[in-house]
């Protein structure tokens, strides 16, 4: 049986190899090693043309929208805070057309911390965009692990259980949900931590980052719902 293509979201930085600093295109290797582990093939997916979307959704069997800088605030319609790194609109805008594209043609999608801000803004919703100060503590920019509940019920609840310890730091989350889409994990100050597309066979994004150690069940179970 062939594998599965699972296209991983990618964005553009200087790079060294040799003598040589260049603009690359750059995605960090536990994502293709997850993919591959789970048995699909890892696809790069660079952010360029808007064009090449329907090309990327034809052509993909599921998709990973990476980590990475916080969605530009511009791209619901809210002015930056200061206090954030600067964003990177041109990939915002091409990783929201991808995702819009690749619910539409309803294949898999699993939204890894950015990615499940770019996917929840994708649908219509919008982001906390400083945390520490809507939740009054630091504890999410902390790197320290701590404790989430999981609705059992879910897509992310059947892969990892009902309890599980993760260490993202992040200084934004979900605030109002997109269209369709449904809470299904939360920290102690229910702030969201996971969600679900309702009615997709498999459309998830989670706050933190399951590429990384030993427990691969996210990936694994993206890349079930990919097969043919």
């Amino acid at each position: 049986m062939s594998r599965p293509l699972i296209g991983i979201t990618t964005y553009f930085d200087a790079a060294r190899w040799g003598t040589w600093v260049r603009e690359a295109v750059l995605s960090p290797p536990a994502y293709a090693k997850s993919v591959d582990k789970a048995g699909g093939a890892p696809v790069l997916v660079p952010p360029l043309s808007l064009g090449a979307i329907d090309g990327y959704v034809r052509g993909l069997s599921g998709l990973i929208l990476a980590g990475g800088v916080e969605v530009d605030p511009g791209a619901y319609g809210e002015e930056r805070d200061e206090r954030v790194e600067e964003p990177q609109p041109a990939r915002d805008r091409f990783e929201i057309g991808l995702a819009r594209a690749a619910v539409q043609a309803g294949i898999p999608v699993l939204g890894v911390s950015r990615g499940m801000h770019v996917l929840n803004v994708a649908l219509g919703g919008n982001l906390i965009r400083w945390l520490p100060e809507a939740v009054h503590h630091e504890r999410h920019a902390a790197s320290a692990p701590h404790v989430i509940q999981i609705s059992v019920s879910s897509k992310v609840g059947k892969a990892v259980g009902d309890r599980i310890e993760v260490a993202t730091p992040h200084h934004q989350a979900l605030k109002r949900l997109g269209e369709g889409l449904l809470a299904v994990a939360w920290a102690d100050d229910q702030i969201v931590e996971a969600v679900e597309l309702q009615g997709h066979r498999f459309c998830v994004g989670v706050q933190w980052h399951p590429e990384r150690g030993e427990d691969n069940r996210l990936v694994d179970a993206l890349v079930e719902a990919a097969m043919p």
